[in-house]
């Protein structure tokens, strides 16, 4: 997963809005910043050992995510927010930290991810291959 390099934790959101039309997740700050994650971004760099694997090269290259949309937003005490994803997908737990780095590093994100992708040799509209075994037995 990627990491933000900063010790200081990220301010935490004032304000938060989905826009389902847009398919992003909007962020207020109380300095005025205004931070917005495309969901299929946040669906793409799940925090979830679904997405993340349980250790280093583990991860698990996500496709077919553009039109996923955020069908639920619970909050997780003061720290995060859990989304349910149109794609089933809701075992992502989203910091304050984790959001605040998406947001300021999406142009980097998104270059990595394209990486990514070709690397493996599909695109991001490509459907999700079907695993069978090595689950932990979570997903």
């Amino acid at each position: 997963m990627p990491s933000s390099n900063s010790t200081a934790p990220a301010p935490v959101p004032q304000a938060l809005t989905v826009h389902s039309q847009s398919r992003t997740l909007e962020l207020g700050y109380a300095d005025g910043t205004v931070l917005r994650i495309p969901f299929e971004l946040m669906r793409v760099y799940s925090p979830s050992a679904e997405v993340q694997g349980h250790g280093p090269g583990q991860e698990v290259l996500q496709t077919g995510k553009r039109d996923v949309d955020i069908t639920a937003l619970a909050q997780v005490g003061h720290y995060a927010v859990q989304p349910t994803f149109s794609d089933g997908h809701d075992s992502g737990i989203y910091s304050w930290d984790y959001l605040h780095f998406l947001g300021t590093q999406i142009d980097a994100l998104w270059a990595e991810y394209n990486t990514r992708l070709m690397a493996a040799g599909v695109d991001r509209d490509s459907p999700m291959p079907i695993r069978s075994g090595g689950s932990c037995g979570h997903h």
